[in-house]
């Protein structure tokens, strides 16, 4: 699951700013201030037509009962897409393929989301892994927005999306 830090270490410090959540480039963007996160998560966004995969988040785990995409912490010296495999693998008993890292971003607990399109093996069925994962749900994204309980940071992922800032579509692929 996500890494989480208590909501005390949410102050508003100025050397505390969170860094402006963007499209991946592959480059930080010029004038943008350096990550001040310490920690690292990768976010699998799974699209099926128009619905995307969304999990609610068992009794057993940080932030209880809420809503977010797939995902977790990035383990020292493992890559991204290492790591979104190993989440997938452990909340959803899948295989998945990371396909690119489509956006960035720090929650206001400081950790540094990033955010990849990836695919699972269409005949690998979900198998909730019940100490992590209470539910799962393929849902339009205005059906996720109106979840109770939806971690911030996907609300951040979803504005960016719906005002165009990043692509869900592979290269030279269009809807």
């Amino acid at each position: 699951m996500y890494p989480h830090v208590p909501p005390r270490y949410t102050t508003n410090q100025p050397d505390r700013a969170p860094v402006e959540n963007r499209a991946y480039t592959g480059r930080r963007q010029s004038g943008s201030p350096p990550p001040l996160a310490t920690r690292c998560g990768a976010v699998a966004v799974i699209c099926r037509g128009d619905r995307l995969l969304v999990i609610r988040r068992a009794a057993t785990v940080e932030a209880p009962g809420t809503y977010c995409f797939p995902g977790g912490a990035i383990e020292p010296g493992e890559s991204e897409q290492d790591a979104l495999r190993r989440e997938l693998r452990e909340e959803l008993g899948v295989e998945a393929a990371p396909v690119r890292r489509i956006w960035q971003s720090i929650t206001p607990w400081q950790v540094d989301l990033r955010w990849w399109l990836a695919e699972l093996d269409p005949a690998s069925p979900l198998q909730p892994n019940p100490a992590e994962v209470a539910a799962t749900h393929w849902l339009t994204c205005r059906e996720i927005r109106a979840l109770p309980g939806l971690l911030t940071s996907n609300h951040h992922f979803l504005d960016a999306l719906e005002r165009g800032a990043l692509s869900m579509f592979h290269e030279g692929s269009s809807p």
